[in-house]
C-alpha cells in the first residue's frame, strides 16, 4: 500500500471538497433562479444567504489548498487549484451578469 504525506492528502481532500462544494452551489443556483416552475417574485433570502455562505468556504477551500500546493512545490494541484479559482470566479461573475 502507497502511504502519502499528510500535505498531499490534505491538498486532495481540499480538492474533492472544492469540487463538491461548486457543484452544490451551481446545483442551487440551477433550480432556484433557472429551472423553476414559475419565477419567484421576490428573491429567496434564504438560497441567497447559502450560496454566500458556501461561496465562502469554497474560497477558503481553494486559497487553502493554493498556498499549500505552492508551500510544498506540487505542480499538479498548483495548477488545479489556479484552473479552479478562474471558474469558481467566472462562474460568479456569469451569475452576477445574468441576475443583476
Amino acid at each position: 500500500m502507497l502511504i502519502r504525506s499528510g500535505k498531499i492528502q490534505f491538498l486532495f481532500w481540499t480538492a474533492f471538497f472544492s469540487v463538491l462544494i461548486y457543484l452544490w452551489i451551481v446545483a442551487i443556483g440551477l433550480q432556484t433562479f433557472v429551472l423553476p416552475d414559475e419565477k419567484p417574485m421576490e428573491l429567496p433570502q434564504n438560497v441567497v444567504t447559502l450560496m454566500f455562505i458556501l461561496y465562502g468556504f469554497l474560497i477558503i477551500a481553494v486559497l487553502a489548498g493554493t498556498i499549500i500546493s505552492t508551500m510544498i512545490n506540487n505542480k499538479f494541484y498548483r495548477n488545479f487549484f489556479g484552473a479552479f479559482i478562474i471558474i469558481a470566479f467566472a462562474t460568479l461573475l456569469l451569475a452576477k451578469g445574468m441576475f443583476g
